[in-house]
């Protein structure tokens, strides 16, 4: 059943990604563009935020540590 609605999701990603293609014509391929770098960009600032969390986690850890 798992499987069925996975299908079933995909199939109608799908849909709408060709539906939105007619309806873009030429355009498409600059709100394609424009949609994969905003997602890069969301997913590049969050690596970011991550990365200076473990940085100042460390750097809390370390001064802890030298402090007993």
């Amino acid at each position: 059943m798992k499987t069925a609605i996975k299908f079933v999701v995909m199939m109608g990603i799908a849909l709408l990604a060709i539906v939105l293609a007619v309806i873009l014509g030429e355009t498409g391929a600059w709100y394609f563009a424009w949609l994969l770098g905003t997602v890069v960009i969301v997913l590049v600032s969050a690596a970011g935020g991550a990365m200076l969390d473990a940085q100042i986690a460390s750097v809390g850890r370390s001064e802890n540590s030298d402090a007993h």
